[in-house]
């Protein structure tokens, strides 16, 4: 639930604050006064792209924030979340969370699953046949959700088989010539028979050889100056036997003959080492020869199929599975093709049950939204929800068949595709209905409403109004409109205006009770607050 926003220097806003409450909140005011920068605001609350263009002029960035309870991952309604973002007029945008940075990407994660925003754009959305089933699926829930995974997986699977078929295919038509260069490849790898980890150990061995006697006078040279005659083991035991002679009359020099003795336990250990690795090591011409052969062989192979060992070892395991492809193509497409017939089997069993559950769900979705439709004084009209059976290689990972709302203007008229509906006002309650059907299935806190009531007036405003606050029982709802009959069931009332400031117009946001309200009221009724708009808008609050 939105708790509080807070808006600075957003297009003509300079500074506002917004503080929805439990139920029902509206914003109005005259067109043109700002409204829809509060809805900006929020939108890049939710994650939305930001642009320099929204900074107030003059100034250097705009910033939004938002305190939210109860939407984080957490069950506690008391969950307390604080969201910001700034964007500075060069276009860049910085936003946080509890005090952290996070990109707009984890902004949205955070934020935008729990507001619901129905404007102009989702009115254009629910024109898109392609979102209905989006519609249906959410209002059917966990059963339709099973269902939908059993089949995306059944659709990956039966791709997966028909891909490989078309590969084993591929490779039974291969041409002699592609043959010829995978039997070179696996012919010329192979002579050198290369081993994992070979190369490395090889690169190193060759470094020593080359450098052998190099490497046996560095050793016997520590060796000498370790163990020799005078060498520094020596020198260390006499310093040691020194400080022993005092130790018998001060025991502090005693310890440090002890941590002397403990040197030579080490200076012993790195003498020996060197000692061995002096007599280890070898001067074999021949062994040096090999090697060198070996890594040229080696690095030739890098040339071909490199740059790396890895590269080597998948160029050959390629060559082999295109030659035992063709070798074994006739039992390996029997294999293939029974593979995909299996995997076309589920995936027909799976888009069955899918249509099924859809099937079941798609009227009573219709049916109730049919019924909030009636509430919002639309006579006769019915919402059919049809779905057809697609061919196969129509399918994709929505469905194996098209859900489309349909319209129906009144009993025995014909079902219309929602595309068609011409009036504003039509289209505005279709979704309004849609949404109070699936809010009493979704997850969403908040539902924010702008030209919800475009082209409503009358009888049918009124019966809006009632729909939303209904809404606004179960659902924190936020609604931008122009009609009294709607803004007089707010539980909390805003009005935007357009000022003029010090240095030019700006957009003031403010909260209205009592007779500011009703004055607000009376103006949204006839254009001027008179004393005949007042008593009608007192009447249609106290109502």
């Amino acid at each position: 639930m939105i708790d509080e926003i807070q808006v600075q220097n957003l297009a003509l806003i300079r500074k506002a604050s917004l503080s929805p409450c439990e139920g029902l909140t509206v914003v109005t005011g005259e067109t043109g006064a700002g409204k829809t920068a509060l809805l900006s605001a929020l939108k890049l609350l939710m994650g939305a792209r930001a642009s320099a263009d929204s900074v107030r002029d003059g100034e250097d960035a705009l910033v939004v924030s938002g305190r939210f309870f109860g939407i984080g991952k957490t069950d506690d309604a008391d969950d307390e979340l604080v969201v910001q973002r700034r964007v500075s007029v060069d276009g860049r945008s910085r936003a946080s969370a509890n005090g952290e940075m996070v990109s707009a990407k984890e902004l949205s994660a955070l934020v935008a699953h729990s507001i619901d925003l129905c404007g102009q754009f989702e009115h254009q959305q629910l024109m898109k046949p392609a979102n209905h089933v989006l519609m249906l699926d959410a209002w059917a829930g966990e059963k339709v959700a099973r269902a939908r995974d059993a089949y995306v997986e059944a659709y990956g699977a039966a791709q997966k088989a028909e891909r490989e078929l078309e590969r084993v295919r591929e490779a039974g038509e291969m041409s002699s010539a592609q043959l010829d260069e995978a039997r070179f490849i696996l012919r010329r790898i192979d002579e050198v028979d290369p081993q994992e980890g070979e190369y490395e150990q090889l690169t190193h061995d060759l470094h020593v050889a080359e450098h052998a006697e190099q490497l046996a006078s560095a050793a016997n040279t520590a060796y000498a100056a370790l163990s020799g005659d005078e060498g520094a083991l020596d020198a260390l035991n006499n310093a040691a036997a020194a400080l022993e002679a005092g130790g018998r009359v001060d025991k502090s020099l005693a310890e440090l003959a002890n941590s002397l003795r403990e040197a030579g336990y080490v200076l012993e250990d790195v003498a020996a080492q060197a000692r061995d690795y002096r007599d280890g090591i070898e001067l074999d011409p021949e062994q040096l020869a090999w090697q060198q052969e070996r890594i040229s062989q080696f690095k030739s192979l890098l040339r071909s199929y490199g740059p790396r060992m890895e590269d080597v070892f998948a160029a050959r395991a390629e060559a082999a599975e295109t030659i035992s492809l063709v070798n074994d193509s006739a039992e390996r497409l029997k294999a293939a093709q029974a593979a995909c017939e299996s995997a076309e089997r589920t995936l027909a069993e799976a888009a069955d049950a899918l249509d099924a559950e859809r099937a079941q769900a798609a009227p009573q979705f219709a049916g109730d939204v049919t019924q909030v439709m009636g509430r919002l004084e639309m006579g006769g009209a019915e919402l059919d929800c049809i779905q057809e059976r697609l061919d196969r290689k129509q399918w994709t990972l929505v469905g194996p068949s098209s859900v489309e709302f349909m319209f129906r203007p009144g009993a025995g008229m014909q079902a219309r595709p929602l595309a068609r509906i011409a009036s504003g006002g039509e289209v505005s309650r279709v979704m309004l209905a849609a949404k109070v059907v699936l809010g009493a299935v979704d997850d969403v806190d908040t539902l924010v409403f702008d030209e919800v009531d475009a082209g409503v007036g009358g009888a049918v405003a009124v019966a809006l109004g009632q729909v939303i606050a209904d809404l606004a029982r179960t659902h924190q709802v936020i609604v931008v409109t122009h009609l009294a009959q709607v803004a007089v069931k707010a539980d909390r009332h805003y009005i935007v205006r357009r000022v003029q400031g010090a240095d030019g117009p700006e957009t003031a946001l403010s909260r209205v009770e009592g007779d500011e309200r009703v004055d607000e009221i009376a103006r949204m009724l006839s254009g001027t607050a008179t004393e005949a708009s007042r008593a009608h808008a007192r009447e249609l609050l106290e109502r």
